[in-house]
């Protein structure tokens, strides 16, 4: 890439469905010197995994093709470079399909792609279990920067870190090495408030009604050459870039002060942030340390087949009728059919005296999973129906009974850095080795103290919703949930820091009671960071709980009510566009 004074990268895609126009806004809505787009999640994986078993031709990012059909061309014509996770689990076909599409239309376009990630071919070689649909190592960026360094104009990989969309560019931008430990974390950090697309303009932001969120821009990052960034978005889109939204976004998915990574540890709590104007965030101060020696390997498996009833309880009685179809429906159960799971939630969203059938109702959700698909297909479904006119008054359901379906695992195992064969397939066909980063003792620093802040004096105390003054963003880590709360001055982070403790969070959110909870503190951003382990059960596909993803795990959180220093709520609720202040 040629030598410039900075690195302007643009995202398009924060997950395999995002808005389809994303890629055309982006191409044409400024400079860019780099698109990103990332494709991957923990389920998108199991999904790729079974288009994989229904055609090997497939598994990867069918969506990406589909843009770049309509984008390659503009991309080219504006010199843009594009790197993306879309090749899944065959990023090799991926990136032939693409040569293709470029022969097809005329369009010169050198392609290459990072392999090495797809370890299902030697689970047994490496330990890992059998049975699997899926096994993929989290690559880092030093692949991708090989390819654009031999004059790719198209990166398309397998499984990598989301931030190595990132840190591959910047690293054959700067000419950065492995021992560039700072810049890499800066550049980290950078990829990882860009990876989730509009999460860092203002999409599911704590505080959205300060800004206009109808259709929010994506990000982009002006990347330099110490590592420190800005992130931005194009004149005119939608959606704001604030400190705030920053923060909301590196707090999420993260599980403490450290960032580990195949490239870099970087350290979140050593993170700067400033509004330098408006939509424009600068991020500096990133320490890096080195990375650990072993790389984090994504299974995917099958855990059995699930299926789920929703009955519809309405008006008086509503526990009396859940007890009975409860009890009606586990009776009916043939001997030897029961399910090895039955798992009954009620949700009361009822309401009395209410003007509507509808706000008159609650929900009872039966959820059944067992190894046998036959014991929650058909048969389940046909006991819940013939209780329709002997049962509960009112008895009916959301919707009939479906046959059941199968649900995934998703569990991490680590393997040895230097077991993985992280390859880079240049533009000309040649296979690069890429080598695994190698581990310095004088990298590794000492943990920097997390002092907290002095407390706030006493006074009064007024009973309100957290989320008055503080925000929070959640999400999933297998199954484990990450849930970041943060304050937005330096007196609601006195408060904050002394009141949300992990026994003060159990019972707010009475579901984490008899879980294992881990508090982490981010004084530079002034949050908490919080790491809920088994709330998910075996992930996001195991469909465990009703939020499975965790994702408004946060916004429950910021619902419930404590006791507020009257101080801290003499502000209005909601503040002026652009107001909060720089970190």
């Amino acid at each position: 890439m040629r030598a410039r004074a900075g690195l302007r990268i643009g995202n398009a895609s924060g997950f395999y469905g995002d808005r389809f126009a994303a890629v055309r806004e982006m191409l044409t809505g400024g400079p860019l010197d780099v698109l990103t787009g990332d494709y991957l999640a923990e389920l998108t994986m199991l999904i790729l995994a079974r288009d994989r078993l229904k055609d090997p031709s497939l598994g990867y990012a069918r969506t990406f093709l589909r843009q770049m059909e309509e984008c390659l061309g503009l991309a080219r014509e504006r010199g843009v470079r594009i790197v993306v996770n879309a090749g899944g689990l065959n990023p090799a076909r991926l990136a032939g399909e693409l040569r293709k599409l470029a022969q097809r239309y005329g369009i010169a376009a050198a392609v290459a792609h990072v392999e090495g990630d797809d370890l299902l071919p030697r689970i047994a070689e490496l330990g890992l279990p059998e049975g699997l649909l899926a096994a993929n190592a989290y690559l880092g960026g030093f692949g991708v920067a090989a390819c654009l360094a031999e004059g790719a104009d198209v990166v398309v990989t397998g499984r990598v870190t989301d931030a190595a969309l990132v840190t591959g560019p910047a690293i054959a931008h700067f000419g950065w090495t492995p021992a560039d430990l700072d810049a890499l974390a800066g550049a980290v950090v950078a990829g990882h408030v860009l990876e989730c697309g509009a999460q860092a303009t203002g999409g599911n932001y704590a505080f959205f009604r300060e800004h206009d969120v109808t259709r929010p821009g994506f990000p982009i990052a002006e990347l330099h050459a110490d590592g420190s960034s800005v992130i931005t978005k194009h004149p005119g889109t939608g959606g704001a870039v604030t400190t705030g939204t920053v923060t909301a976004q590196l707090l999420y998915e993260t599980t403490g002060s450290r960032y580990l990574g195949p490239d870099v540890t970087a350290r979140l709590d050593t993170v700067r942030l400033a509004q330098e104007g408006p939509d424009r965030v600068r991020i500096d101060g990133v320490r890096g340390e080195a990375p650990p020696a072993t790389l984090k390997v994504g299974l995917n498996s099958l855990g059995g087949h699930r299926n789920e009833v929703v009955f519809v309880l309405t008006g008086l009685d509503i526990e009396a009728k859940s007890e009975l179809v409860r009890r009606q429906l586990e009776a009916a159960i043939p001997p030897g059919r029961r399910p090895a799971e039955l798992t009954w939630t009620l949700a009361r969203t009822d309401h009395p005296d209410a003007p509507t059938e509808e706000g008159a109702s609650a929900l009872l959700r039966l959820t059944a999973r067992d190894p046998d698909p036959s014991k929650v297909g058909r048969e389940l479904g046909k006991v819940a129906v013939e209780l329709g006119l002997a049962g509960y008054p009112g008895f009916h359901l959301t919707a009939p009974p479906g046959p059941g379906a199968p649900y995934g695992v998703f569990t991490a195992a680590y393997v040895d850095a230097k077991a993985v064969e992280h390859t880079a397939v240049l533009p000309d066909g040649r296979h690069l080795s890429i080598p695994p980063v190698e581990i310095s003792p004088r990298s590794a620093r000492a943990d920097e103290p997390s002092d907290l802040p002095e407390p706030l004096p006493a006074g009064p105390t007024r009973r309100a919703p957290l989320g008055l003054v503080a925000g929070a963003r959640s999400g999933d880590k297998g199954g484990d949930a990450n849930l970041g709360v943060w304050a937005r001055d330096d007196e609601g982070w006195r408060w904050l820091a002394h009141t949300l403790t992990v026994d003060r969070l159990r019972e707010l959110l009475p579901e984490t009671q008899d879980l294992p909870v881990s508090r982490h503190v981010l004084p530079n951003l002034r949050a908490l960071n919080f790491v809920i382990t088994g709330l998910l059960g075996e992930g996001v596909a195991a469909q465990h709980r009703f939020d499975p993803q965790a994702k408004a795990l946060g916004e429950w959180l910021r619902s419930r009510h404590v006791d507020v220093p009257e101080a801290l709520l003499d502000v209005p609720e909601t503040l002026p566009a652009g107001s909060e202040p720089p970190l």
